[in-house]
């Protein structure tokens, strides 16, 4: 199994959808048409929508939510110095156990997310 794509309800749109496309390089694509009367923006990497946003009350609403959206990523030094240009703080997790590497932070309006670095020890 992989990961189709991650969903976030936030209640700043316009400012999770820069930070996403700002911090992991995606773009915003289409959306379906039946979907296109709810406020909301799919980004992608490359041809994959892979980050849904939903505009909405902000997290925890409407019932149980996600703990964390975890990012299998490459590039472990350039992305860390990536998120301290851009002032995100972010706490590691190194597993060298199973040869990980991680970063925690957290999106505006609070969503915690986790980027997954393998064999980059």
């Amino acid at each position: 199994m992989q990961l189709d794509h991650a969903t976030l309800r936030t209640s700043d749109l316009a400012a999770t959808r820069a930070f996403f496309m700002a911090l992991f390089d995606l773009t915003e694509g289409t959306r379906p048409a039946a979907i296109r009367r709810i406020p909301g923006h799919w980004l992608y990497a490359g041809d994959e929508p892979v980050v849904h946003l939903i505009g909405g009350h902000g997290a925890g609403t409407g019932g149980d939510g996600w703990d964390h959206v975890g990012f299998r990523l490459q590039g472990y030094t350039a992305f860390r110095e990536k998120l301290e240009r851009m002032d995100i703080p972010y706490s590691p997790m190194d597993l060298p156990d199973i040869n990980e590497r991680r970063l925690f932070f957290h999106a505006p309006g609070g969503p915690l997310i986790e980027a997954v670095f393998r064999g980059e020890h």
